[in-house]
């Protein structure tokens, strides 16, 4: 674990986050899916949260991408 990143941090690493991998936005809670992907965003489904654009961010609050958090299934 990362110091300073708590279990579940994404904090900017998509290194090894697998494709299907669900991630959750820590202020206000939108879960990004890529099986659904993001119409605010135009970003279509399938796309996986390391492929979204560098400035995307979440389209409920707008928390930069760092600021998510990995979900388990």
């Amino acid at each position: 674990m990362t110091e300073g990143f708590f279990a579940g941090a994404y904090g900017g690493d998509a290194s090894r986050l697998p494709p299907e991998a669900k991630l959750e936005c820590k202020i206000c809670w939108h879960v990004y899916d890529p099986a659904e992907g993001d119409a605010v965003w135009q970003v279509p489904p399938g796309t996986a949260f390391v492929d979204l654009p560098d400035h995307w961010s979440c389209p409920q609050c707008g928390a930069p991408k760092q600021g998510f958090l990995v979900l388990d299934d």
